[in-house]
């Protein structure tokens, strides 16, 4: 399933409307720990493995595609 996903700083939150996921992090983005912690609340959402879950576009943006296997 492909996901687009918006990405909130400074909130915590995870809404899925269709295929749009609008998450709320509090994590920096500095070495990758924000695109950790949107894997890591997806997973959790969805009770799958973290490794489940790839972010297919926009590792370095706010809006990110994901696809969940």
């Amino acid at each position: 399933m492909i996901y687009k996903v918006q990405v909130n700083f400074s909130k915590d939150f995870l809404e899925i409307n269709n295929d749009q996921i609008s998450i709320g992090i509090k994590s920096k983005p500095i070495k990758g720990e924000a695109n950790k912690e949107i894997i890591r609340k997806i997973a959790k959402y969805f009770s799958i493995s973290t490794g489940a879950i790839q972010i297919k576009s926009g590792h370095k943006t706010k809006d990110k595609i994901i696809k969940i296997s």
